[in-house]
């Protein structure tokens, strides 16, 4: 009942702090994370206790899968070389440079336990960057690439951290050779896993005519490609992100009531779970801390130095890819980074979350031998500060260091192309309408004005006078408007189609449009 109680809260809390941070121009899941470091010194909340190996199987997946549908198999197959830079290469040279830092500053731990811990700490999280973004203008491409790494990091530090634990615990060194082709069968295998289960998934909505059910079955769809890819030892989360492009891809000719329906469900379940996991981080935060016995002031000094690494690091790789950037800009005109800017952006927003906290919990007090966990203390105190520098203090932080950066400069010009693409899909409409001579003016001017507030709509502005004449027109002409909107409609979405296919356009951008086409498709009928 406690830990029910404890859901029900940090729900309720997640609803408040998301206005209240969006007055605040401030990222309402650090505030989250305050809150549930607030929640720890109750008696109540300070007694409950989640499995650390259930924190993973029940965040992670929904979350993952969410993020994962706000991007396509477009523009991987267009940045692949910037994902494979940032969530394997960078995740491997982060836990090599933790690793030797741990080996000088932690008395008594082996390289097996620094390996772990440094796999621990590598990867940022997904769902705090796109959380945290959510508040300020970046541009689409930075964000873009910030969710593309964090889709993918865990998948690597998940597989190094098991390796690294076994030897741990056994007491023998890391074998470098079996990690390499542990992850490589891991990756195959949750490939294979998801497409399978998503085919299977594709054919089954195919049977099913009601829209609630077969939404119904996209929501367990995350937990059970996680769950089946893990029973056969692959990567969970490289499944779960694959089940989650590829239903995209399949679910391009949906209609539109199903997807404005289940976008709306995951907005929501999104959020909530969102909230929940960052109140759940700052509840444990504590625990971490205050279940060691060692030199607290020490272990303190020694995960400030390794944050620092950390975030070195980080920065040191994006400034390298800045210069591998310019040699690709004819394959990626909107990779990152770019340049200074960028690569500090992006280092700031290297926030890690779930993973770094389940993984940390999930360290055992002594080994198979008995003996106490080598530098065990150390390491939990380290990914307290780690999650306090680069979550809480990056997060507080964010909008500052967007404003001073002057970033939101290119956040507007991408607004302007949003703006081009929306107007675009707005003559096309009206084309449609002049197009029909049958129409009389008390019909055709109606939904002339209905188009006109949806452009408006798009770029941000709204005119409820000219809403509430439409739809008193609508009534009156309800069927005939019916057919000559939807002609109207179909004639705008190909108009943006065939946007996105062009060369230099944001393929996210020009999906924006088309969820608003969805919406409205649905909220007239």
């Amino acid at each position: 009942m406690t830990t029910l109680l404890m859901i029900i809260g940090f729900g309720a809390a997640t609803s408040v702090v998301v206005g209240l941070g969006q007055k605040l121009k401030l990222p309402w899941p650090a505030l989250m994370v305050l809150i549930g470091i607030a929640g720890a010194f109750i008696p109540t909340f300070a007694e409950i206790t989640i499995e650390p190996e259930l924190i993973l199987p029940l965040f992670l997946p929904p979350l993952l899968f969410a993020a994962a549908q706000k991007t396509s198999w477009a523009l991987f197959a267009i940045r692949w070389r910037t994902i494979l830079g940032m969530a394997v290469a960078l995740v491997g040279v982060t836990v090599a440079a933790v690793a030797g830092s741990a080996l000088l500053l932690i008395p008594g731990i082996t390289i097996a336990a620094a390996i772990a811990l440094g796999a621990m700490l590598a990867p940022p999280d997904p769902v705090a960057v796109d959380a945290v973004a959510g508040t300020v203008s970046i541009p689409r491409r930075i964000m873009s690439t910030l969710q593309s790494e964090g889709l993918f990091n865990d998948a690597a530090s998940l597989v190094i951290f098991q390796t690294a634990m076994a030897a741990a615990m056994a007491g023998t060194e890391v074998d470098y050779g079996q990690l390499a082709i542990s992850f490589l069968v891991s990756a195959v295998i949750a490939i294979l896993v998801g497409l399978l289960v998503s085919f299977v998934v594709s054919w089954v909505m195919e049977k099913i005519d009601h829209t609630i059910a077969r939404s119904s079955l996209m929501l367990m769809l995350p937990f059970g490609v996680y769950l089946i890819a893990e029973h056969f030892h692959a990567s969970g989360v490289i499944a779960v992100v694959v089940a989650a492009l590829e239903m995209r891809r399949r679910d391009v000719e949906g209609n539109s009531a199903e997807r404005v329906t289940q976008n709306s469900t995951w907005q929501v379940l999104e959020m909530l779970i969102t909230g929940i996991a960052f109140g759940l981080i700052g509840l444990d935060l504590r625990m971490v801390v205050e279940s060691e016995h060692a030199d607290l002031g020490r272990a303190i000094i020694v995960g400030l130095i390794i944050a620092v690494v950390i975030i070195g690091v980080r920065f040191g790789w994006l400034l390298l890819g800045t210069i591998l950037s310019r040699r690709h800009t004819e394959d990626d005109p909107d990779a990152a980074p770019l340049n200074l800017r960028d690569a500090t952006l992006m280092t700031w927003g290297g926030m890690r979350g779930l993973a770094t906290i389940a993984l940390a919990l999930s360290i055992p007090a002594t080994t198979d031998t008995g003996e106490i966990f080598p530098g065990r203390s150390y390491i939990l105190v380290a990914a307290a500060i780690i999650l306090l520098v680069t979550l809480v203090l990056a997060g507080l932080t964010f909008p500052a260091v967007v404003d001073g950066l002057g970033i939101d400069d290119e956040a507007e010009r991408e607004h302007q192309a949003t703006k081009d693409i929306a107007l675009r899909a707005y003559k096309a409409a009206i084309r449609q309408i002049k197009n029909d001579d049958s129409l009389p003016d008390e019909v055709a001017e109606p939904l002339r004005a209905r188009f006109k507030t949806l452009h408006a709509q798009l770029l941000g502005t709204t005119d409820d006078q000219a809403s509430s004449e439409q739809a008193t027109a609508f009534k009156e002409h309800r069927e005939q408007m019916l057919t000559v909107q939807k002609k109207a409609m179909q004639s705008a979405r190909a108009e943006v189609l065939r946007a996105r296919r062009e060369r230099g356009t944001d393929p996210e951008i020009a999906d924006k449009v088309l969820r608003r086409f969805d919406l409205q498709s649905v909220l007239v009928r």
